[in-house]
């Protein structure tokens, strides 16, 4: 399966995202409101300046309390992203994921980002392509 079908057939379409300079704790709000795990930091919601999960703030709440946040999301993002590509494979950003221990990724066309992808969205998409192949076996097997 490819991240292109994964984006087609996620529930809720767009992107959350936060410009610069926002406060963390109206970003911590967003992620409760919406329950979400993370929101991209972007001036014109194509082209994305970090990410910032539930994690980064809790990382800092570990670490300084809460007066994290009142620091702005630029001071906690994740400004290296790491990205994939509408038709990337499914089961290669999920290893991804994996490996490098994060759970969201903006999908980009060029230089626009057109979508984000969940580790949760990769692993449904992987089980129920798993689950239409034992589907297939099986009535291949009984002669269906």
């Amino acid at each position: 399966m490819l991240i292109s079908q994964i984006l087609k057939d996620k529930p809720t379409q767009g992107i959350l995202s936060v410009k610069p300079g926002t406060k963390v704790a109206a970003a911590a709000a967003l992620l409760s409101e919406k329950r979400i795990g993370a929101v991209i930091v972007t001036e014109d919601g194509t082209r994305p300046l970090g990410i910032l999960s539930e994690r980064d703030i809790v990382r800092e709440l570990g670490r300084r309390g809460t007066t994290c946040m009142e620091d702005v999301v630029d001071d906690l993002m994740t400004a290296e992203l790491i990205t994939c590509k509408p038709g990337d494979r499914a089961i290669e950003v999920l290893q991804q994921m994996t490996e490098k221990r994060f759970r969201h990724m903006p999908v980009m066309e060029g230089d626009e980002m057109i979508g984000l992808v969940s580790i949760g969205d990769v692993v449904k998409a992987r089980l129920d392509e798993l689950s239409r192949q034992a589907e297939d076996l099986k009535n291949m097997i009984m002669g269906y």
